[in-house]
């Protein structure tokens, strides 16, 4: 090979190098710009994953009946704990919403109720509950029942003596047409009209609204440049 042909494929190689550089910092800087500064919630009081003083504070708006909310907690939040929260970076705070209907109101009673009495195995519950959640194709179908929720809370805490009858009356405090008696599943809903949550799941780290929750890429990205 001459040393002209040498020359010219060596230029095309920087060329096709330099082009894929920009295109890729195109592409971060187009994800950081689609990410809105936003005033990150009040956690005080709601479950939270995670070391008290962990640096990054990432709230999750969801809904136990949406089936997005069921495929983050499946496919991204096992990413976090691994990453962020179990090393102590991060933790992870859950506030209910409630778009769609009495089901969804039932569900956030439950996990309150779970988490009043045993805040230690919320999580497990729910975990638990979002797997009990059906296809997408059935997901509108009825499926949280009081049977279901307390057959749950129970199999997530097998070594706690969970008071079911005050489980019941807290699930039973959702009456249709009437305002809600639960001073905490209130809080949520009014953090929800606060923040303006639209969709489930809505992703919230240190005050920035996460336009794609579901880019770990991106969430990942976002979580490093607050803990430096």
């Amino acid at each position: 090979m001459n040393n002209k042909k040498l020359m010219i494929i060596t230029i095309a190689i920087v060329v096709v190098a330099v082009i894929a550089i920009v295109i890729l910092n195109k592409q971060i800087n187009q994800a950081d710009q689609e990410n809105v500064i936003v005033d990150h919630p009040v956690i005080e009081n709601q479950p939270t994953m995670g070391e008290e003083d962990a640096p990054v504070s990432i709230v999750e708006f969801g809904d136990y009946k949406c089936p997005a909310c069921k495929a983050w907690s499946e496919r991204v939040l096992p990413e976090l704990e691994k990453d962020y929260i179990d090393t102590g970076k991060a933790k992870l705070s859950y506030i209910n919403v409630l778009f769609h209907g009495e089901e969804s109101v039932r569900a956030a009673l439950a996990s309150e109720a779970v988490f009043k009495q045993d805040p230690e195995n919320f999580w497990a519950f729910h975990e638990a509950l979002f797997q009990a959640q059906p296809t997408t194709e059935q997901h509108d179908e009825q499926w949280v029942t009081n049977e279901t929720l307390v057959e749950i809370a129970q199999e997530t805490a097998p070594d706690v003596d969970l008071d079911i009858d005050q489980f019941d009356k807290e699930i039973e405090k959702y009456k249709e047409e009437q305002p809600l008696e639960s001073p905490e599943v209130n809080l949520d809903n009014q953090l929800r009209i606060k923040h303006n949550i639209e969709s489930t799941p809505t992703v919230i780290i240190n005050g920035i609204l996460v336009n794609d929750p579901f880019d770990y890429k991106v969430v990942s990205k976002l979580i490093e440049k607050e803990l430096k």
